[in-house]
């Protein structure tokens, strides 16, 4: 089974489906140990860790789509991508889905933002025409190799023209054939109730919880009973390890030394273990045995 079926599976399910945000290998690699059934590559994140540089329409598809090809040869979970505006017009798009689906993307998020666009929980975000994102939306239907892939059509009209214009909006997306729908940035329980009753049982819903955003940290089973069926937690994992990492950095400064660190990191062996190394040390040594013996059955 794909991975993109597994996710049309999953969401398809009783429960909603938690998605934590990644944006390498090593953090796709550390949800998939973890046990989760889905991960989430969030363009913020790519953002700030590639380029050390805000939410604001920097990165380029290349970027992504190199993002997405190394989580893809590390893990075999299904993968969200967070495509922003799919880079351009609704040509732009089909280009885009067609790279990012090749590079091992389950599933493509595009937003209905003007370019350049700026992160869903940032003020001031100018919107498409409707007609227009919902030619996108239609665009990317058409690219995907795959039927399974899921397209996921994003709006941002609420914090731009109000709850009732962003639900109208997210008709006008399901009409054009989005496989799943998200209104970013509600900013009440009630928006999150006002969203599940429009859409819920029409298609699969995502809800985005952002530490210190404008939408209410709810657990997943509490927006599974809302009826949202794909919960993201996209930059909890960069905010972590930032946090973590300005804390190891300040103790070095001040100690000149990590010894006072070792209970807050994964030691020498530690991680050489949590990224496999003895299993790769091993295949090499398979193969290497079996270049020797080939020549040693080769000697007359």
């Amino acid at each position: 089974m794909s991975p993109a079926k597994k996710l049309r599976d999953l969401l398809a399910g009783p429960e909603a489906v938690v998605a934590p945000g990644v944006y390498d290998a090593l953090t796709a690699l550390l949800v998939e140990q973890a046990g989760f059934a889905c991960v989430y590559l969030s363009g913020a994140s790519v953002s700030f860790t590639r380029l050390g540089r805000p939410d604001l329409g920097l990165t380029t598809l290349t970027e992504v789509a190199d993002t997405v090809a190394r989580i893809r040869e590390r893990i075999e979970l299904p993968l969200v991508v967070d495509a922003d505006t799919g880079y351009g017009n609704a040509l732009n798009v089909q280009r885009s889905v067609a790279l990012l689906e090749r590079m091992g993307a389950s599933a493509i998020q595009l937003e209905d933002q003007q370019s350049p666009k700026r992160c869903g929980h940032l003020a001031g975000k100018n919107l498409v025409a409707v007609d227009e994102m919902a030619g996108k939306i239609r665009a990317a239907l058409d690219a995907r190799e795959d039927a399974e892939t899921v397209i996921i059509a994003r709006t941002d009209a609420l914090a731009a023209e109000g709850i009732d214009r962003a639900i109208a909006r997210g008709h006008a997306y399901v009409a054009a054939g989005a496989d799943v729908l998200f209104i970013e940035a509600p900013r009440s329980v009630e928006h999150l109730q006002q969203i599940g009753q429009e859409f819920g049982g029409k298609l699969p819903l995502l809800a985005n919880m952002v530490e210190g955003g404008r939408t209410p940290l709810l657990p997943a089973n509490e927006l599974g009973d809302l009826g949202f069926s794909l919960v993201i937690f996209p930059g909890a994992m960069l905010r972590v390890n930032a946090k973590a990492s300005t804390e190891y950095l300040a103790a070095l400064k001040a100690d000149g030394t990590t010894s006072g660190f070792l209970d807050r990191m994964f030691l020498f062996d530690e991680v050489n273990e949590l990224i496999g190394l003895d299993e790769m040390i091993r295949d090499g040594q398979r193969y290497a045995g079996d270049i020797r013996d080939s020549k040693e059955d080769s000697q007359p």
